[in-house]
C-alpha cells in the first residue's frame, strides 16, 4: 500500500475540518470533491473573480455520485461556502475559525496578467497571502499548505528544477510567489508555525477554464479545436513543460497536509510529473484525442507567433524530494491525464457547460 493509499484510509475514518481557499477555482473545485469524497468537512473561500459557482456545484455532484447520497443533505453537513476576499483580512479570520489544515490555493495566477497589472496581482498574491497566514496562525491550524509555483525558478538555467535552486523572477507573478515562500519561512522561524509551498507546474484537468485571455494552454487548444478556430503556438513549439495530472496535485496536497515527518515541513517541494512535453506533441496528442471522440474533426495545423515576454523555454522538475519525504508517487502520466481530462473537456463544451 503506498503512503497515498494509507493517508486515504486514515481519512475515511478520521474526520478534520479543513479551510479551502479558491474553492471555487480549477484547483479548488477538485480539492473540495476529494475531501467530501473522504468523509471531510469542508470550509470554502472565494471571491469568484476568477472562479465560478458552477466549478463548486459540480465538485458537489461528483462527490454525490461517488458517496450515492443525497445532495443537499452532503451540502448542509459537509460544506460551508464563505463568499469572502483574502485580501480583507477579517475574511481570512473567519474562515479560519475551527480549521485543522488550510489548502491555500487562492491567487490571481498567470504571468501576462500580472504584467499588464502588477499591482492587483500583488494585492491577492502577497496582501492575501500574508492575511491568510496571519489568521491559519492566529487560528492555530495544524498544517498550511500553500500553492507555490514553477516560476520561482526565474532564469535559472538548470534542469531538472531542484527546490533549492531557483534563479531571478521573470514576471510581477513570480516575484509574488517567491514573496509567499519568504513569508512562509519566516514564519517558520519566527513563530514555529507548519507550512509547507507546493510549486506547480503545468497542472491540467477538469473544470480548467478554457476561456479568456488567460486560459491555460490545453483548456484553450481544446476548445478551440472543437470550435474550429485557429490554435497558436508562442515559438516554434520546442519550448517544453512538465505537465501534471490533477490527481496527482490533490496526492500532494493531502501527503503535505497530513505528513508526520517534522523534517518534511517548512519546506517547498515541486509538485510535476518529472517528464517533460513539447508543445508541438502536446498539440498532437490533444487533437488526437478529440479526432477519436468528436466525428468531423479533421487535423488543422497550428499557427506559430513570437515567444511570449516572462515565459522560460524550458521547464522540468527534479520530484525526487516530493518522493522521499512524503512518499509522492505520480498515478497519471500526460497521456493518461489527457485520457481522463479530455472526457470531462469534451462533455462540458459541447454542452456549454463552461462560462466565460
Amino acid at each position: 500500500m503506498t503512503r497515498y493509499e494509507e493517508l486515504q484510509e486514515h481519512l475515511r475514518s478520521n474526520q478534520y475540518t479543513w479551510l479551502v481557499t479558491g474553492v471555487a477555482g480549477f484547483v479548488g473545485s477538485n480539492l473540495l470533491e476529494n475531501l467530501l469524497v473522504l468523509n471531510q468537512k469542508v470550509i470554502g473561500l472565494d471571491n469568484f473573480e476568477t472562479g465560478f459557482q458552477h466549478n463548486i456545484d459540480q465538485a458537489l455532484e461528483d462527490a454525490r455520485e461517488k458517496l450515492e447520497v443525497d445532495g443537499k443533505e452532503l451540502l448542509a453537513s459537509s460544506f460551508q461556502l464563505i463568499n469572502g476576499d483574502i485580501r480583507v483580512l477579517e475574511d481570512c479570520q473567519q474562515a479560519c475559525k475551527g480549521v485543522d489544515y488550510v489548502l491555500h490555493e487562492a491567487a490571481l495566477g498567470s504571468v501576462p496578467r500580472s504584467i499588464e497589472n502588477p499591482i492587483h496581482t500583488n494585492k491577492a498574491n502577497i496582501d492575501g497571502f500574508l492575511n491568510m497566514l496571519v489568521s491559519a496562525k492566529d487560528a492555530e491550524v495544524k498544517r498550511f499548505v500553500y500553492a507555490a509555483s514553477s516560476s520561482t525558478y526565474g532564469d535559472h538555467p538548470g534542469l531538472p528544477k531542484v527546490e533549492d535552486r531557483i534563479g531571478k523572477p521573470l514576471s510581477p507573478y513570480s516575484v509574488t510567489k517567491v514573496v509567499n515562500e519568504l513569508y512562509a519561512d519566516v514564519f517558520a522561524k519566527t513563530y514555529g508555525f507548519k507550512t509547507i509551498g507546493l510549486r506547480y507546474f503545468n497542472i491540467f484537468g477538469k473544470r480548467q477554464n478554457p476561456n479568456g485571455a488567460y486560459a491555460a494552454v490545453i483548456p484553450k487548444w481544446v476548445s478551440s479545436i472543437i470550435n474550429n478556430e485557429d490554435v497558436f503556438i508562442n515559438g516554434d513549439g520546442e519550448t517544453s513543460r512538465d505537465f501534471c495530472y490533477i490527481d496527482n496535485t490533490i496526492q500532494m496536497n493531502f501527503l503535505a497536509a497530513l505528513v508526520e515527518n517534522d523534517d518534511a515541513t517548512n519546506q517547498v517541494y515541486n509538485v510535476a510529473l518529472g517528464d517533460r512535453t513539447s508543445l508541438n506533441t502536446l498539440y498532437q496528442m490533444v487533437e488526437e484525442r478529440l479526432i477519436q471522440r468528436i466525428d468531423g474533426l479533421t487535423k488543422k495545423p497550428p499557427i506559430y507567433r513570437d515567444f511570449r515576454a516572462g515565459d522560460v523555454m524550458h521547464s522540468l522538475a527534479d520530484i525526487s524530494k516530493a518522493k522521499t519525504l512524503l512518499g509522492y508517487q505520480p498515478t497519471h502520466k500526460i497521456s493518461e491525464g489527457l485520457d481522463e481530462a479530455m472526457d470531462w473537456y469534451v462533455a462540458s463544451l459541447t454542452n456549454k457547460v463552461i462560462s466565460s
